[in-house]
């Protein structure tokens, strides 16, 4: 834990890509593997769900300092961060008794266990974990247990970071991090090794986005040699044709398994091997509203009707 607070801290104080790149890489370098996994999660934006909510950490802190609510509101106001601010009121100062698990054993030995606590249970081992750790380190397990852990990296320098470790092209780790994967030493060795297994055959390839011109228009070239593509109001996603099998993946990388069937059926006549990369559209009497499409998309479970 102590290592990956350390990380955080450094990525929130530089503004400079290379050296948030460069502090990336060296905590994955020198992590080991099952730490570096679940950093990983966390770095690309992954959460685990809230497992306690902010108002009874709040009122643990206030009743740990003693104070009255209108100072405790006073000091979270001066801090401006949740989190930060019953890091600070926690600090157990000297009488901190650390205690340095890594970050694998923290989520699984202390933070998921959490959500099968009752709530006093939870108090009790809140209180314990504050007082065995420092500001840094308090700092970001609250963020972690209330779901809120904001990193100051883009999943762009994770990957750069990543591909430095690995010596593979940034292209070549993107395409490894596609879809879901497990926060595992064993996914994470498997991850940064020069040449990895067999990729997973229902992933994706990374989705290329449309991004503003930022030369003159000019830079283009002739304007009659232009091609314009109309915009769809559609779902953008990838139908991945593999040994036999059809995946469909939405632009958020999440696995579209049964929401779409039709486009799933169709896939199976494509030839092995086939990736196609567009957007989903229903038509009925000409393109519906996206709304349309959105009632399929929070489906687990289709009706004839939708």
């Amino acid at each position: 834990m102590r290592a990956f607070a350390a990380l955080y801290d450094a990525l929130d104080r530089t503004t400079s890509t290379n050296k948030k790149v460069a502090a990336l890489a060296a905590y994955f370098a020198a992590t080991p593997p099952e730490d570096a996994a679940w950093a990983l999660y966390f770095l690309t934006g992954r959460k685990i769900k809230r497992l306690i909510p902010s108002r009874v950490l709040w009122e643990l802190t206030r009743d740990l300092t003693g104070w009255p609510e209108w100072l405790l509101e006073h000091c979270y106001a001066e801090v401006g961060d949740f989190a930060e601010a019953m890091a600070l009121l926690s600090d157990p100062g000297d009488a901190v008794t650390p205690v340095d698990l890594s970050l694998a054993r923290w989520i699984t030995e202390r933070v998921i266990p959490l959500k099968d606590m009752d709530g006093g249970s939870q108090r009790e081992a809140m209180r314990r974990y504050w007082s065995e750790l420092d500001v840094a380190q308090t700092f970001v397990l609250n963020r972690i247990i209330t779901g809120e852990l904001r990193v100051g990296a883009s999943a762009t320098l994770v990957i750069r970071a990543l591909a430095v470790v690995a010596g593979v092209p940034p292209a070549t780790m993107a395409h490894r991090l596609m879809g879901d994967w497990p926060p595992t030493g064993e996914f994470f060795s498997g991850l940064v090794a020069a040449a990895p297994s067999e990729p997973a055959v229902s992933r994706p390839y990374p989705f290329f986005l449309a991004s503003p011109l930022e030369q003159a228009a000019d830079s283009l070239g002739p304007r009659e040699e232009w091609l314009a593509e109309w915009k769809w109001d559609g779902i953008r996603a990838q139908i991945v044709r593999r040994q036999g099998a059809a995946f469909l993946w939405s632009r958020g990388e999440e696995l579209l398994a049964g929401r779409f069937p039709e486009l799933e059926a169709a896939a199976t006549h494509l030839p092995d091997g086939v990736v196609l990369d567009g957007e989903v559209l229903a038509y009925r009497d000409g393109v519906p509203p996206f709304a349309v499409l959105q009632t399929r998309i929070g489906r687990q479970k289709l009706t004839p009707k939708v």
